[in-house]
């Protein structure tokens, strides 16, 4: 006998909080700010953009991968944001 394959629930993009790791002047961190706040604004997601160049920490951690996106505290992407791929990690 086959076992079933369960489905877990989809989580509600409301819960989630995507957040943006880049810095000023950045055009790649431009272009993620710009997807990330369309994609989370029609999800009803919230966002929000941390500055590597203000906190050592995340500067070490991610200075060559700019930008970063992160959601819920996880590394979902960087350098480019895919639309689709963030649209589903989200739940939409």
């Amino acid at each position: 006998m086959t076992p079933l394959l369960r489905r877990t629930a989809r989580k509600n993009p409301a819960e989630s909080t995507v957040t943006l790791i880049g810095k000023p002047g950045c055009h790649l961190c431009d272009d993620a700010e710009r997807i990330i706040e369309r994609i989370c604004g029609e999800l009803g997601a919230a966002w929000e953009k941390r500055d590597i160049t203000q906190d050592e920490e995340l500067h070490r951690k991610y200075w060559e991968q700019i930008p970063v996106i992160l959601i819920d505290g996880a590394q979902h992407d960087f350098w480019r944001v895919d639309p689709k791929r963030l649209r589903a990690a989200l739940g939409g």
